[in-house]
C-alpha cells in the first residue's frame, strides 16, 4: 500500500512540474510570417532582405511596444512599413545606421502588420571557417517595452565569401565528395584524406591558393585510389572466373575419363 501511494504521489509531482514548465516557457512574442533573405552573399556587394511581422500584441499582451534592429551590413538603409487589418499602409519609418531602436508599434495607430526592409553592403570577413562556414549578422529584430526588458524576435545570418574563398571552398567540396566516393567503393584514400585536412586548415588560415592546390591534389589521389581498387577488384573477379572455368573443364574431363571406351556396336 505504501509503495502504491508513493508511486501515485510521484506521478502527481511530475505532472505538476510539467504544467509549471509549460506555463513558464514564453511563447513567441511576434510571428514572422514572411521573409526574403539571402543565405549567402559576396563581400562588397549590395544585398536586401525583407521580413513581415504579425501577431504584434500577444505574449505578452501589450498594445504598444518598441521595435529595434541591428545589422553588420554597412551603408545601411532601413524601411519599416506599417499596415492595418485591410493591408493598407498606415505609416512609415526610415531609421538610419547599423542599429535603430524605439520605433513604436501601437494598436492605437491601426498597425496590424509590420514589414521591415534592409539594404546594405556585405561586410569584410574577419576570420574564415570552412565548417561551419563563416557568417555575418544580416539582421536581428527585437521587441522591447518602454522601461522594461526586451526579447529577440528573430535573427538572420548569411554566409559571406570572396571570389577566391568561394573557389577554394568549391575545390575542397569536390575533394570531399571524391574521397567519400572512393571510400564507398572500398578504397582507402588515406593520402587524399591527409591533403584534404591540410586544405581545410589552409582555408581557415585564409591561404586560398594553397587550399585549392591541396584540395585538387586530394581529388586526384582519391580518384586514383578508387581506380586502383576497381582494377584490383576486376582482376580478382577475372581470376575467380578463370578458376571456375578451369574447375568446370577439369570436372568435364574427369567425367568423360570415367565413362570408358564407347561400344562401336552400340
Amino acid at each position: 500500500m505504501t509503495r502504491t501511494n508513493s508511486n501515485r504521489s510521484s506521478r502527481v509531482v511530475l505532472a505538476v512540474v510539467a504544467v509549471l514548465l509549460v506555463a513558464t516557457v514564453p511563447a513567441a512574442a511576434v510571428s514572422v510570417t514572411g521573409e526574403d533573405a539571402p543565405e549567402e552573399a559576396q563581400v562588397g556587394t549590395q544585398v536586401s532582405a525583407t521580413v513581415t511581422l504579425e501577431e504584434l500584441y500577444q505574449n505578452p499582451q501589450s498594445e504598444r511596444w518598441q521595435l529595434s534592429g541591428t545589422t553588420e551590413l554597412t551603408n545601411v538603409s532601413w524601411t519599416v512599413v506599417f499596415y492595418d487589418q485591410t493591408g493598407s499602409q498606415v505609416g512609415l519609418a526610415e531609421p538610419t545606421g547599423q542599429s535603430f531602436s524605439n520605433v513604436d508599434i501601437a494598436a492605437a495607430d491601426d498597425t496590424a502588420e509590420v514589414e521591415v526592409r534592409i539594404t546594405g553592403t556585405v561586410p569584410e570577413i574577419e576570420s574564415y571557417s570552412y565548417d561551419p562556414a563563416q557568417q555575418f549578422l544580416l539582421m536581428e529584430l527585437t521587441r522591447g517595452q518602454q522601461g522594461g526588458a526586451s526579447s529577440t524576435i528573430d535573427t538572420w545570418q548569411a554566409h559571406h565569401y570572396t571570389e577566391t574563398s568561394a573557389s577554394a571552398r568549391e575545390a575542397i567540396d569536390t575533394a570531399g565528395a571524391a574521397i567519400d566516393e572512393a571510400e564507398a567503393s572500398g578504397a582507402n584514400p588515406s593520402n587524399a584524406r591527409a591533403d584534404y585536412e591540410d586544405a581545410v586548415a589552409a582555408y581557415n588560415d585564409g591561404s586560398f591558393d594553397v587550399a585549392t592546390s591541396l584540395a585538387q591534389r586530394a581529388t586526384e589521389k582519391a580518384n586514383q585510389a578508387q581506380e586502383s581498387e576497381q582494377t584490383q577488384q576486376t582482376l580478382i573477379y577475372a581470376g575467380v572466373g578463370v578458376l571456375i572455368l578451369a574447375l568446370i573443364g577439369g570436372g568435364v574431363f574427369w567425367w568423360r575419363s570415367q565413362q570408358g571406351p564407347e561400344d562401336p556396336l552400340g
